[in-house]
């Protein structure tokens, strides 16, 4: 599956929204440097859908704020 994922760096807390069909915002506490976003990213999507890490990879947007997501 595909998802679409616009990322806001910095927050206070961790959390996800579903803002369409396949289009999701998350919030995540790390900041853009050293590639700690995407990973924190991952880690929440990872609660999120109840998958392992593994299962979930950044296609496309790896310095972007708005990414496309394979969950496996």
């Amino acid at each position: 599956m595909i998802i679409r994922v616009k990322v806001q760096t910095r927050a206070s807390f961790e959390r996800v929204e579903e803002t369409g069909l396949d289009e999701y915002k998350v919030w995540v506490t790390a900041g853009a440097h050293d590639n700690q976003a995407n990973e924190a990213l991952i880690d929440v999507l990872s609660d999120f859908f109840d998958i392992p890490v593994s299962r979930i990879r950044i296609k496309s947007g790896n310095k972007s704020t708005n990414k496309l997501i394979e969950l496996e």
